[in-house]
């Protein structure tokens, strides 16, 4: 019996997570290693009395904390099953077929595949040599087509960032019917230099299409509770509004994501413990002839070209998990200094003894 299931799937290629095993020391997810903030946990434990009800669907509490803490209205904060969930809610409310989708590449995978889903065209236009999104070939590709853009901040899976002045020049291009989302999944790890750095939120009261995302999967510790945010005009959160899956954040997420805004001493201290693996994990790797661009995420990018799928699969064999992309290089979280130390010992065996397919030797 053949089902009618639309044809066009069978070309969609599925979301592929990172991969792990047993005793393996996994860098290939940009998890952080540490449970929640204890005082997160308390408030995880504490609503799981009332988990034989319905989630609130508005979100109402969260939502008032979000806008308190960013100085924004309540109307212009949607919350979603993990920032990913409202990427692909913002596809389905601005695409359709014959539509296109603009973004830099190489970036956040879920970017194609979701617009692929509604029918609409993927246009991808590559990073500049420095592997940082290039926002002048991404205004020149504007056409009548174009619904919606992405513009990731830091990017994944190259961790760089855009120059605040490139950035306020670009939006300025942009035609003000078409959403420009500005992912900010790693703002938290985020330190900028002066060229760098911006107020996403005064950037969002001075372009009324300009969308803000943000998540707690990552520098909060909450990535298997799944919920992020959008910050943007009350005009497009009631679209986000409108296709939610209802009930879609938990109780227990909606409790964890309030409780973790009261912890922001404690999460600058464990983001900046990170930072600082991140700068001496990249210095070790530039030492080594690897080519590394510097990165304002929790993980570094390493360009491999053709090596990829071999460094990979070495890596694998010396019991760390890396996240390949074929042809074009790994991306690898970084975490405490015991687990960058073992992934660091086995760069720098394949540095001596290989070929780094993009490093100086």
């Amino acid at each position: 019996m053949s089902l009618r299931i639309r044809p066009d799937l069978a070309t969609v290629p599925a979301y592929v997570p990172g991969k792990t095993f047993p005793g393996a020391v996994k860098l290939a997810s940009n998890e952080i290693i540490e449970g929640p903030l204890p005082s997160v946990q308390q408030a995880i434990v504490d609503a799981v009395s009332g988990l034989n009800r319905y989630p609130d669907n508005g979100m109402v509490e969260l939502t008032e904390r979000l806008a308190q803490s960013l100085g924004v209205s309540t109307e212009e904060i949607q919350t979603g099953c993990g920032s990913v969930s409202l990427c692909q809610n913002m596809i389905t409310v601005t695409s359709g077929v014959g539509d296109e989708v603009l973004f830099g590449w190489r970036s956040f995978e879920t970017y194609p595949l979701a617009t692929r889903i509604v029918g609409a065209t993927p246009v991808q236009i590559p990073l500049t040599d420095e592997l940082v999104y290039d926002l002048r070939a991404m205004a020149a590709a504007i056409t009548d087509r174009t619904r919606l853009i992405f513009v990731c901040n830091a990017n994944n899976p190259t961790g760089t960032v855009v120059e605040a002045e490139e950035l306020l020049w670009f939006l300025r291009q942009v035609p003000a019917d078409i959403p420009v989302i500005l992912d900010e999944a790693y703002v938290e790890y985020m330190r900028p230099t002066d060229a760098q750095r911006y107020d996403a939120m005064d950037l969002r009261r001075r372009f009324p299409n300009l969308v803000v995302l943000r998540t707690f999967s990552k520098a909060y510790g909450l990535a298997g509770l799944r919920v992020g945010y959008a910050v943007a005009d009350p005009q497009v959160i009631d679209a986000l509004r409108r296709v939610h899956v209802p009930f879609s954040v938990s109780t227990v997420a909606q409790r964890a994501a309030i409780a973790s805004l009261d912890a922001g001493a404690e999460l600058l201290e464990r983001t900046d413990t990170v930072v600082a693996e991140r700068t001496r994990v990249r210095d070790e790797l530039v030492a080594l002839g690897y080519r590394v661009p510097p990165s304002q995420s929790n993980f570094v990018w390493v360009p491999l070209g053709e090596s990829t799928a071999d460094f990979a699969t070495a890596c694998v064999a010396a019991g760390v998990i890396v996240r390949p992309f074929a042809g074009d290089g790994v991306r690898v979280t970084v975490t405490d200094k015991s687990e960058n130390d073992t992934f660091l010992d086995f760069a720098r065996d394949w540095a001596s003894g290989t070929d780094t397919g993009g490093a100086s030797r």
